[in-house]
Order: C-alpha cells, then structure tokens, then sequence
C-alpha cells in the first residue's frame, strides 16, 4: 500500500468519525423537546470543585422542601461531613428521624433515633405508600438524578425553574398535572416545589427560585458523584505524571540518539 493510498483511507475515516458524531449530535437533538439553558456550575470543567456554600444551602433547601416526597437510599447521614457539617450537626440531624432494627433480645424489630451510619430515612416505607400519598404519581429516588438524566444538572435546574401558568395553545393539560417546558411530555405530577423565598436561608443569601434551583441543583450533583473532586485531582496527578514522563522519555532518547550519530 502506498503513501498515497494511506493518505485516502485516513482521510475517509476521519470523514466518516465526524459524520457520524454529527448524526449522533442531531439524534440527541431531536431527542430535546425543549432546549436547555446551560448554566455556569463552579464543578464544571477538570478544575471545578462542588462551592460549599451551595451545598449546605442546597441540603438545606432538600430537608425543607424534597424530603417530604423524594428519598437519598445511596446517601448517608455521616456523608454531610464532606460538605461542611460538623460531628455534632450530623448526629443532631440524623437523630431527627427514626429507623427500624433489632431483632432485639426478645426477637422484636424496634425504633430507635437515626446514627451517622444510617442511610437518609425514606419519608415513605414502600412504593404503594408513595403512590397512594400521590395521587398514583410515584415520587423518585433523588440520589442519582443528575446522572439519570442528559445534562442532568442543567435538566434539574430547568426542570424547578420553567413551570408556567400559560399553557401552549392547543395544549390540554389532564387533571392533577401541571405544565412545564422541560419536563418529557411538558406535563408533570409535581406541583412547582420551589418559589422565591421558598425557605429562609441561614447564611443570608438571597432566597429567590433561580438561587434554590442552583443551590438544591449543586446539592444533588454531589449526592451522585461525591468523589468527583478527587476523582479529578487524581486525573490531574495522573496528566502531570504523563507529561513529566514523556518529557523524560524524549531527552533519554534524544541523548541515546546523540550517542550513535
């Protein structure tokens, strides 16, 4: 094969690679009933890190108003450390709730307070619990959200921000839903959960719905990726590693090289 014919076949494959990402692109496009507004997160990008302050606003925002219906079953209480909770705020929040154990001496399951250890205590015992307190509509877990979803943490965002009173023309929207833009189907079970001062920040951040959307957004993120701030250090350690090792490589073969010449 000569230099000319590799030259084609590499040309004719890269050609095919960009189509088909393009393809691929159009495919999730279509796919987008309504286009995401992409926001400016601080966990963006191999250098973004979680902003601690969103994160407790956003826990806060979460036991206030999310815990009443949706669960965190991947996420303990002692897990809050990593945001910014202390030992003794951790204990106090967890012995707030009540979980199941035992058996006991006697072979009986009893109460007993929330520890550290425990998992984020369901506000339902099982699915048809939910459903029933619902109207039939089943609340999901929230421990992975920003993962289930494409753009997750510009879909949640969108999702708390973009409920409307004016529905489209033409448009009926079925009893007990209500309309939002980005939502599959535009029409969702869940009343808007959040509004300008839903809840009173401790820190004293202004408490207006696109604050509580990023906040509580931030929040979730975490819960499904905690590692991701470590995750990326290690990937930066591991990118100096290979940099520095190449740079070695290509003295010690330029100095091998110097030698035979």
């Amino acid at each position: 094969m000569n230099l000319n014919t590799k030259i084609t076949l590499l040309c004719s494959a890269l050609t095919l690679i960009v189509l088909g990402g393009l393809q691929v692109k159009s495919a999730y496009g279509a796919e987008d009933s309504v286009k995401l507004e992409k926001q400016d997160w601080s966990f963006s990008g191999i250098f973004g890190t979680y902003d601690r302050g969103e994160l407790k606003r956003g826990y806060q925002i979460y036991s206030e108003v999310c815990s009443s219906c949706h669960s965190l079953e991947y996420l303990a209480y002692r897990n809050l450390e990593e945001i910014g909770f202390s030992e003794a705020e951790i204990k106090e929040i967890a012995a707030e709730y009540e979980v199941k154990d035992g058996p006991d001496d006697e072979g009986e399951m009893y109460m007993r307070p929330a520890r550290q250890s425990d998992k984020f205590v369901s506000p339902y015992a099982n699915e048809k619990e939910a459903r029933a307190s619902n109207n039939g509509a089943y609340p999901p877990d929230l421990s992975l959200m920003s993962k289930a979803r494409k753009n997750g943490p510009d879909y949640i965002y969108g999702l708390l921000t973009r409920y409307k009173d004016e529905v489209p023309e033409g448009m009926e929207i079925a009893d007990g839903m209500n309309y939002n833009e980005v939502y599959p189907g535009q029409q969702i079970a869940m009343v808007a959960p959040l509004e300008d001062e839903t809840v009173e920040y401790a820190d004293g951040t202004k408490a207006t719905l696109q604050q509580h959307a990023k906040d509580v957004t931030t929040f979730l993120t975490w819960a499904a990726s905690p590692e991701m701030e470590e995750r990326k250090r290690l990937g930066i350690k591991v990118i100096l590693f290979l940099v520095i090792w190449t740079a070695m490589l290509m003295a010690l073969k330029k100095k091998i090289w110097a030698k035979l010449h």
